[in-house]
């Protein structure tokens, strides 16, 4: 197990959409032990592999105290009325920002072992859930801002130390 390095805004890897894990092997084993060490740390949320560089559908979270991961998630349903909430990801460190989620997410995917799993919460879960799998689609949030609100944030990330 390995705390991974973060990739950041502007990687390729993060505007690529993540591929299926189709076979489970060590290799998958030892993505899923990093992505739950590297997620395992005060102030994280949830890390989606594409965050450490490898495209494919995974991701770990840990929300309320529980540490955990999912292969293959699908967003299985999102309801209630979208709310503008304040933001971050560790792929855009240091700076937050408005965006729209639905406060109630439900995700379907699978463990190591081929058996279902079901991830399903509100508030900093289903943000967390949204958030990640946007990631293995793809889309970093500050994608999904208002027009106004984005051009802010990718003035903020050409600003930043890190970019």
């Amino acid at each position: 197990m390995t705390i991974r390095e973060i990739r950041y805004y502007g990687d390729p890897v993060l505007r690529t959409k993540a591929d299926p894990i189709t076979t489970i092997d060590d290799r998958i084993r030892g993505l899923v032990a990093d992505l739950v060490e590297t997620t395992d740390m005060d102030g994280r949320a949830g890390v989606a592999a594409p965050q450490i560089g490898v495209s494919l559908r995974a991701f770990s979270y840990n929300v309320e105290g529980k540490v955990g991961y999912i292969l293959n998630p699908v967003v299985e349903e999102l309801s209630g009325e979208p709310e503008e909430i304040d933001e971050g990801c560790l792929s855009v460190p240091g700076l937050w920002f408005k965006t729209k989620r639905y406060p109630h997410a439900r995700v379907r995917g699978t463990d190591l072992d081929g058996n279902e799993i079901v991830l399903e919460g509100d508030g900093l879960m289903a943000q967390m859930l949204q958030h990640e799998c946007d990631h293995l689609d793809g889309t970093v949030y500050v994608d999904t801002l208002s027009k106004d609100e984005r051009r802010r944030a990718l003035r903020e990330i050409r600003e930043s130390d890190w970019f």
